[in-house]
Formats: C-alpha cells, structure tokens, sequence
C-alpha cells in the first residue's frame, strides 16, 4: 500500500475508533506505528488533526475538515484496488460487513467460512452495531454491506435472508410453563431489561399494540449482557432468536402468543457498482 495512504487509512481508522489501540489491531500495526503515521501527516500538514488525551482522542476543528477528504482518498484507493482485483482474479482485497449482533452470531460465520474457503486471499472486516449505526456506516462508506432489518433505508438495495420471531426470555427461578405460550401482560409482571440496540422499537410495539406498558428497569447493550442480567434474576426480556441460538445461560425462552417477527436482509448499495469481492460475497448469502 501506498505510504501516503497509510497514514491517511491510520488517520480515518483512528477517527473511527476513537483510540490509537483499537485502530492498530484492526490494521495490523503496532500502537506507536499508527501514531507514528498521524504524527507524520500532523508535520507535513504543519496542523494538529488530533487532541490526545486519557479518554482516548477527538478531532479538532482542522481534523474535523480535513477527515472527510482523507476518507475520499480511502474510497477512491479502495476502487482502484477493487480494479486490480476482478483483473487478478480475487487474489487480494477486503470486505467490511456491518451487522447487528444476532445476525453476526448466527448468519456470517457459516457464510464466512464458505468464502474464505474459496477466497482466502480476501480479508473480512466485521463491525457490530445497532440498526441506525450500520445504516450510517453503509451510507458514509465504511462499510460495503450491512446484515441487519428490513426493509433496506432509501434507495438501498437488499437481499431478503431470514425471518426470525421474537421470544420472551425468562430468568429460569421464575419461568412459566413450558407448553404454554406468554402474553406480554405476563412479562409485565416483572422487571424488564431492554435491550438498547437492534430490537428496542420492536419490543416497544409489542407492548404498545398491547396497551401495556413494562417495568423496564434496566436498560442494556449487548445480546451478551442482556442475558447475564436475565440470568442472574434481574428481569425479563424479549430477544430475536437468532440471538438464543447456542445460549448457555441458565434461562427459559418462551414463544409470545402473538406473532412478532423480525425481518434480516443483506443490505448494500448498488450491486452493479459493488467490488468483485463484494458481488462475490453476495452470492454465498444465496445459500443461507
């Protein structure tokens, strides 16, 4: 790679990161040799893109207008290289998914694993977040697709995946019967954990269509910590489940009596302008 665009990828990955660490894992580097590159650009710009400080670091004003050309020459490095590659054959390159964390526990490991079997050359970046986060990533270009809900944002185009129903999760003390479906009045008569990200608007719908209103005591990001604190008898909760599949937390998942369902797709901007990698990759979620 090109030294100059190093040091612009480490200056926008820092960015996005928000600390030196988590950049140089993502690309390889040791933690001096990303500062090392900003520091580098800081002296031949004679500017300061970055505040350093013990929370990590933060964009000053010249960084801040300066990041958005930065990440044009990224894009723009990334296309020629994406040339290069449909003409070598798939030989190099990566893809960057954005997914929310039920899809990435249960959908991209077998698809990965198919890929890069036929395609080990081709690196894969995964990033985790809400439905809003990947949405913005896709928009802005820090990702190529997105494995989140449909129906896709704007013109975006979309590959339909799976459908997968919502289920009431129970500490298992306090566990209802197993051969009876729960009502969401049920779940009020608990404390409630809601899960932050992915699900919260569709669990909200739940209780609103139902004129109910839950005990949410606790409110909580990641499927992970969700199910620690339903675990430990701190409440209830609703998950898709996707995200119960392989669960082994000592919990109950109940069926609601009413049909919830969440809808997962593969999301991306226009296939036709996609890198070979990318409509590559597209292909293997065929097979879901």
């Amino acid at each position: 790679m090109d030294g100059n665009i190093q040091k612009y990828l480490s200056f926008v990955k820092t960015v996005e990161c928000g600390s030196f660490t988590r950049a140089a894992e993502l690309l390889n580097y040791s933690q001096s040799g990303i500062s090392r590159m900003i520091r580098d650009l800081e002296d031949e710009w004679n500017i300061i893109l970055l505040e350093r400080g013990k929370a990590g670091v933060r964009l000053t004003s010249d960084g801040m207008a300066l990041l958005p050309y930065a990440k044009s020459l990224i894009s723009e490095y990334e296309k020629l290289l994406g040339e290069i590659n449909d003409l070598s054959g798939l030989q190099s390159g990566l893809v960057r998914i954005g997914a929310l964390e039920p899809a990435a526990r249960s959908v991209l490991p077998q698809v990965i694993a198919a890929f890069s079997r036929d395609y080990p050359g081709i690196g894969i970046d995964i990033m985790t977040g809400s439905d809003e986060e990947t949405s913005a990533w896709l928009e802005q270009g820090m990702i190529d697709i997105s494995v989140s809900k449909l129906p896709a944002p704007g013109d975006m185009e979309s590959v339909f995946l799976t459908q997968d129903r919502l289920m009431a999760v129970f500490p298992a003390a306090y566990a209802p019967p197993r051969d009876a479906a729960v009502p969401p009045a049920t779940l009020c008569d608990y404390p409630f954990i809601m899960p932050e990200k992915g699900m919260k608007q569709e669990i909200t719908l739940i209780f609103e269509n139902s004129g109910l209103s839950p005990k949410a005591k606790i409110s909580a990001s990641g499927d992970q910590t969700v199910l620690s604190l339903t675990e430990k008898g701190l409440g209830v909760t609703i998950m898709p489940g996707l995200s119960l599949c392989n669960a082994s937390y000592g919990i109950e998942v109940r069926e609601l009596d009413l049909p919830a369902y969440i809808d997962f797709g593969v999301i991306f901007k226009n296939r036709k302008t996609a890198s070979l990698a990318v409509r590559r990759l597209l292909d293997y979620f065929g097979n879901v």
